[in-house]
C-alpha cells in the first residue's frame, strides 16, 4: 500500500517538474527574443572619418531690386488717397515704359494714419496761476503706398531710380543686385563642395591606409554674398534736377560648405 502511494507521489512530482521545465523554457525563449530585438535597434558600429568640403561660385548680377514709397498729406482720407494714387499711377506708367513688367511690381505696404498737432491753451496770470492741460488736435491724414520693384536690366536701374524720384517718391531704399537664377549657382557650388570633400576623404584614407566604403551622413550649409546699395530720404525735391545715379553692380559670391562622413575599413 505504501509503495503504491510513493509511486503516485513520484508520478505527480514528475508531472509538475515537466511543467516547471516547460514554463522556464518558454520564459527564457521570450527573454531571448526580447534581447535580440533590442540588439536590432542598436545602430551598427562603424569606423568613420568626416571631412568638410567647400565650393565657391563667383557671378555677375543680372537683376536689381529696390523699394520706394509715395506719400501725401491732406485734410481727409479720400483726398490723401487720391493724391497718392495719382502720383503712383504716374510712376508705374513711366516704369512700364522702361520695360518693367507687371510681375516685377509688387505692393508691400499701403497705410493711412491720422496727423495730430499739440495745442497748449494760454495760462492764466491771476493768482494762483493756472495752465489748462494741452490736447491733441486732428490736422488731417497721411497716406502711403510702398512698392518693391525688380529691374531685369541692371544697366537701367539708375534710370529707374531717377525716374521714381522725379515723379514724387518720398523714400527709396533696400537696393540690391542679385543673380535671378540663384538655384543654378547653388547647385554648381554644391557640386564643387562635394568634389572637394571627396578629394579630401580620398587623401585622408590613403594617409591612414584605409578604404572608403560608403557615405554615412551628409550636411550642407550655404551663404550667398550680395552687393547692396542703400539711399534714404531720396524724395522728389532732392533728385528732381539730378542725373541718373551710377550704381556698380559688383559681383556675388555663392559659397556652399558640406560635411560628409564616410565608413572606412
Amino acid at each position: 500500500m505504501n509503495d503504491q502511494v510513493n509511486h503516485d507521489d513520484k508520478a505527480k512530482m514528475f508531472r509538475w517538474g515537466k511543467w516547471v521545465i516547460l514554463f522556464l523554457a518558454a520564459f527564457l525563449a521570450v527573454q531571448t527574443l526580447g534581447a535580440l530585438k533590442g540588439l536590432g535597434n542598436i545602430g551598427p558600429a562603424y569606423n568613420l572619418i568626416s571631412v568638410v568640403g567647400e565650393g565657391e561660385v563667383v557671378s555677375v548680377p543680372d537683376t536689381a531690386s529696390f523699394t520706394f514709397s509715395v506719400s501725401a498729406e491732406a485734410k481727409t482720407v479720400a483726398e490723401a488717397q487720391s493724391q497718392v494714387t495719382e502720383k503712383m499711377d504716374g510712376i508705374l506708367a513711366e516704369l512700364k515704359s522702361l520695360g518693367v513688367e507687371e510681375k516685377d511690381i509688387k505692393t508691400i505696404n499701403y497705410s493711412i494714419w491720422p496727423k495730430y498737432s499739440y495745442s497748449q491753451p494760454v495760462c492764466t496770470l491771476q493768482y494762483p496761476s493756472y495752465c489748462p492741460p494741452g490736447k491733441q488736435v486732428l490736422n488731417g491724414y497721411t497716406a502711403s503706398h510702398s512698392i518693391a520693384l525688380k529691374i531685369r536690366k541692371v544697366d537701367e536701374v539708375g534710370k529707374a531710380l531717377s525716374l521714381v524720384g522725379e515723379k514724387g517718391a518720398t523714400d527709396i531704399s533696400s537696393i540690391s543686385f542679385v543673380v535671378d537664377d540663384e538655384e543654378k549657382l547653388i547647385e554648381e557650388a554644391r557640386a564643387k563642395a562635394i568634389e572637394n570633400a571627396r578629394e579630401k576623404a580620398g587623401a585622408l584614407a590613403d594617409e591612414l591606409d584605409v578604404r572608403l566604403v560608403r557615405v554615412i551622413s551628409f550636411n550642407e550649409n550655404n551663404s550667398n554674398g550680395r552687393v547692396y546699395y542703400e539711399g534714404y530720404g531720396m524724395g522728389g525735391d532732392t533728385i528732381k534736377a539730378s542725373s541718373a545715379p551710377t550704381l556698380p553692380a559688383g559681383e556675388n559670391i555663392t559659397t556652399i560648405s558640406v560635411t560628409v562622413t564616410y565608413e572606412i575599413r
